[in-house]
């Protein structure tokens, strides 16, 4: 009986265990790039960038809080994509776990992950930045003092010069 409960136990955490894996960040990837060649792993952070389709497959940039990472994944599973991070919006927060590949011997020797599930997390918005106004004063009144510095030298008599003999 005993047995049995550690064998359920152990199967649970198998199951479980990789579902709920933490993921990890950018610098942990490169910095150890060799421990995780060609494995699994769970990889977080912000769409930045276009969503890039080539053929059935699809290439999306990452970005956690450090570096950003390329993902290699199939279209269908980056469809519901809306925001991708840049100026104007901030992109969707995903959470992609896939074969990381030190080297991609299909991407050019590139650092990638061929991502199998994507999942996203958060959903991005629209950013609307307006400018300041104490900036667009200060810049005003610059653009002011540099028209008047322009008119007044248009208006300045020009100098008699001395004749050099």
């Amino acid at each position: 009986m005993r047995i049995g409960f550690l064998i359920i136990c152990a199967l649970n955490f198998c199951v479980y265990g990789i579902a709920y894996a933490q993921p990890l960040n950018s610098n942990e990837l490169i910095n150890q790039a060799g421990r995780y060649d060609g494995k699994v792993i769970t990889y977080a952070g912000e769409v930045v960038g276009d969503v890039m389709v080539r053929g059935n497959y699809a290439w999306i940039n990452v970005k956690d809080s450090s570096n950003a990472i390329g993902i290699w994944v199939d279209k269908t599973k980056v469809q519901d994509i809306i925001y991708t991070g840049s100026y104007k919006s901030q992109g969707d927060w995903i959470e992609v776990s896939g074969v990381f590949h030190r080297a991609c011997s299909e991407h050019g020797a590139d650092l990638d992950i061929h991502g199998e599930v994507v999942k996203k997390i958060v959903p991005g918005r629209p950013i609307s930045e307006e400018a300041d106004r104490e900036k667009r004063k200060i810049a005003v009144t610059l653009l002011g003092g540099l028209c008047l510095a322009l008119i007044l030298q248009f208006f300045k008599k020009p100098s008699k010069k001395k004749s050099s003999r």
